[in-house]
């Protein structure tokens, strides 16, 4: 959606600046644009202590820099009134400098920075730069819409791709190696003549392009610089089909044409499916150069030691970020679950100082269904962006009934007579000789006559779901008999069954819930009339219209961990005993994503033929991710992984669009109706803030012998170190717990009684000077010394951390440690603990 729509429908509610009208924006003209207006004052930090409080308790920054504790609050009413005071700030300044003048506020900005959208002339943004209190004013970008929307939900035009010359310089230099399933290389997200710029190979990677029949000579480019494929252990099992899965980097299936897309395909490509337009793709470093290692396949998956060669050779070849959204099939055994080929694979590539970024899994909402393991991993879960699809029919009853489809309304909103699938079979079909006959798969069983003209009902059964059955061969049918659109209903036994927005040429809706279903049916049967003699319907009298499910909706609460992201905490062997690492790192945008789609891609059939297609799961998130990694790497070269890994995480959200906590889904069934707010082990360190990383401040920082550490504190892991590293555990002086890994996280999964753990940051930015507070996990006494401290550019400090149980529970509980800066820096650190064991406090 174009700025000027998105404004037209908040001027339908209310306009700003003096006047409230119905139709404000048809009196702005067409030279008016979105500016984004940043205050030189900082958001008060005293309100980012606020944000950082439980609900058990509140604290204030006390005279020493401490905190002292209060009784409980109601915190979200406070949070109200504080976004209220810093709008009715903005509004004052507005109307101070336009005065009498017409403009329209889209948003007031209260947590990272101090600032608002405003749709304003040229002349009115040149009057607010003028302000002492104005420190920049900036046109939004998102005039140009890109189809994964998730750049400009992380705010990239406008911040991150702004910082460097914009889209066409984001990434420029760095190198994304995806293990996946290969790609498309004919797809113009991939092409590298779309600027005018030069756009160099970089002289350090030094991977090759194979040359097969299925990806011939001048597949790679400067945009695309290297493709292989890995599939030895596949073959050796028996189970390649080489004209199936083929035996090149070409992509069959279709996830890795994608998952390289949203990490860094080309800016502005237009989407188009089914005949419809969706807006123009863009990745988040849209100028990062791409290398695929192919070692996932359609018929079969893809096996860890072809996944081990892939990342081996990108490691040698020199990539700089590993992306996959792979997990493995079932917990490692052995004495922990780091142990395994792929993780210490990636173990190596970190060594290489190779960021690594790995999807958490599809396996939510329960705990502990995490898939990615290891400290030195980057784990990504999948949230919801604000952007979603929906369509209804409207009943004949004055019923509205809600469902999924990318297809267009039915005209003008006329209702049509609704004829179901059964009841229009043609002489020679009956439904005892064809059980599925509903599911509109065969043209022939049906009598046009009763058809045409009208909408046709099909039942979506698990024959669908199974792939045996497909909305592209109902939609075939329906025009076929040329019926005005088609309904699906869900079938009773398709049960906690989810689907994508499918696309459809013609109108068209799946109704998702087998409840909403009967409510279709229940109408549908009722409106019949049947001949007493013959028991032959005699009338069709329901009817109804299709509302159409093309145009986007925007939703405020965005986002929301989705149901199917992995959760922790962290399992650490098959016992499922709980590891001192925090696990996702991260969440960034997972559900719904536009993206590129292979040629000749069958993973999802109803996209077979596109260009383009929607996808859902934390392989989606994890590309996110990848691409905005780029980013920090070009701009801080020389960051190790997990630096990089530090920027991104201290830096992350806490909060959704409307300032609230961020929400996480926690049931497969009516998700939306099962939240609560989201924990360290739903989300990481929060959602991603792309802008934020590329300033951190102060970052975290651990080396490769930190980790050989960490698996060397293992107990009985010496033998199976030495076995995966070669290296011999006692050439370590010391090993450590996961919980004094330098993360920019603190987990303990077992509180005996008290424990000490230490964290150093270092300084990228400034001279500055830090305060630090914190609100401590639930049972649990939290101290962090020094209070407040300076710290010169380059230089380090040493944070001791004291925790304390108060009480025994083996119920985990989350707090927070937060460091302020002088300049504006704002450090998040998240603190779990899960089993508590305090001293005997019992009395006679």
């Amino acid at each position: 959606m174009d700025i000027i729509h998105r404004a037209r429908l908040l001027c339908a509610v209310v306009c700003f600046g003096m006047f409230i009208c119905a139709s404000c924006l048809d009196e702005f003209g067409d030279s008016t644009a979105v500016y984004i207006v940043t205050l030189k004052e900082p958001p008060p930090t005293t309100h980012y202590y606020g944000q950082l409080r439980q609900n058990t308790t509140s604290f204030r920054l006390g005279a020493s820099g401490g905190l002292s504790i209060h009784k409980p609050r109601n915190i979200s009413r406070k949070h109200r009134r504080y976004r209220s005071y810093i709008a009715r700030v903005h509004d004052s300044l507005l109307k101070k400098v336009l005065k009498g003048e017409k403009y329209l506020k889209l948003y007031s900005y209260h947590f990272l920075i101090n600032g608002f959208a405003v749709l304003v002339t040229e002349e009115q943004a040149n009057k607010l730069s003028k302000r002492k209190e104005v420190a920049n004013v900036v046109m939004d970008f998102s005039v140009r819409t890109a189809t994964t929307h998730t750049p400009q939900f992380l705010g990239l035009p406008q911040g991150a791709w702004s910082q460097d010359g914009g889209f066409e310089s984001a990434g420029a230099g760095i190198v994304i190696g995806f293990v996946d399933t290969g790609i498309d290389p004919s797809h113009p997200s991939f092409a590298d003549d779309l600027s005018d710029k030069p756009f160099p190979v970089p002289p350090h990677f030094s991977g090759i392009c194979e040359v097969t029949p299925d990806f011939p000579s001048g597949s790679c480019n400067r945009k695309l610089v290297g493709a292989r494929h890995f599939a030895a252990s596949a073959i050796t099992r028996g189970i390649f089909n080489a004209s199936q899965d083929y035996a090149s980097p070409f992509d069959g299936d279709g996830h890795g044409t994608h998952t390289a897309s949203i990490a860094a395909g080309n800016h502005g490509i237009p989407v188009l499916v089914a005949g419809h337009h969706f807006g123009n793709a863009s990745g988040m470093a849209p100028r990062s150069h791409i290398a695929v290692y192919k070692a996932l396949y359609k018929s079969f998956g893809g096996f860890a030691a072809d996944v081990v060669a892939a990342v081996d050779q990108a490691a040698q070849d020199g990539v700089d970020i590993i992306s996959l959204s792979i997990t493995p099939n079932r917990r490692p055994p052995g004495i922990a679950t780091f142990f395994n080929p792929i993780d210490m694979a990636l173990l190596s590539a970190v060594k290489a100082g190779i960021f690594v970024v790995q999807a958490a899994g599809n396996t939510g909402p329960a705990p502990k269904s995490m898939s990615s393991f290891s400290p030195w991993i980057f784990t990504v879960g999948a949230a919801s962006h604000d952007r979603s699809y929906a369509n209804s029919i409207s009943l004949g009853n004055n019923v509205t009934i809600p469902g999924v489809g990318l297809a267009p309304g039915t005209y003008n909103g006329t209702k049509y007579k609704l004829i179901a699938a059964i009841h229009a079979l043609n002489n020679g079909t009956n439904v005892s000789a064809d059980m599925y006959v509903g599911e509109c798969q065969d043209s022939s069983n049906y009598d046009q006559d009763l058809i045409q003209g009208n909408l046709l009902i099909c039942s979506y059964s698990i024959r669908f779901v199974l792939g045996l059955s497909t909305v592209k061969q109902a939609l075939q049918t329906a025009k076929n008999l040329s019926a005005a659109g088609v309904i699906f209903y869900m079938d009773s036994f398709v049960i906690g069954f989810r689907l994508n927005p499918i696309p459809m040429k013609m109108p068209g809706i799946i109704i998702s819930s087998p409840e909403d279903s009967k409510m279709l049916l229940q109408y549908y049967n009722s409106s019949l009339e049947v001949d007493g003699l013959t028991k032959r319907i005699s009338k069709f009298g329901a009817v109804a219209s299709i509302c159409g499910g093309l145009k986007a909706n925007y939703s405020s609460s965005a986002p929301q961990i989705m149901y199917y992201s992995a959760r922790g905490p962290d399992p650490e062997d098959s016992s499922l005993d709980d590891s001192d690492i925090m696990k996702p790192n991260l969440v960034a945008p997972g559900n719904s994503i536009w993206a590129a789609w292979s040629s000749v891609a069958t993973d999802s059939i109803e996209f077979l033929g596109e260009s383009f297609a929607m996808m859902s799961g934390t392989s989606m998130a994890a590309p996110h991710i990848a691409g905005l990694a780029s980013l920090v790497k070009q701009k801080y070269s020389s960051l190790s992984p997990s630096a990089i890994a530090s920027a991104l995480s201290t830096t992350a959200s806490l909060y959704d669009k409307t300032g609230g906590p961020i929400m996480a889904q926690r049931a497969y069934v009516n998700p939306e109706q099962n939240q609560s707010p989201a924990t360290p082990f739903d989300m990481g360190s929060g959602f991603v803030n792309a802008t934020a990383a590329l300033d951190p401040g102060l970052i975290f920082d651990s080396s490769y012998d930190d980790y050989m550490s960490f698996l060397c504190g293992i107990n009985g892991s010496s033998p199976v170190v030495f076995n995966y590293t070669g290296q011999n555990c006692g050439l370590y002086n010391s090993s450590i717990s996961g919980a004094d890994l330098n993360l920019p996280s603190v987990t303990i999964a077992k509180l005996n009684q008290s424990r000490v753990v230490q964290r150093t940051v270092t300084n990228l930015a400034g001279p500055e000077i830090y305060n630090v507070g914190w609100s401590a996990p639930y049972g649990i006494s939290l101290k962090v010394s020094p209070t407040q401290f300076t710290i010169d550019s380059g230089k380090k400090q040493e944070l001791t951390i004291f925790l304390n149980a108060t009480m025994n529970s083996s119920v985990a509980s989350f707090g927070r440690i937060g460091l302020f800066g002088s300049a504006g820096h704002i450090i998040n650190i998240p603190v779990s603990v899960i089993l508590k064991i305090s001293y005997n406090n019992t009395t006679n």
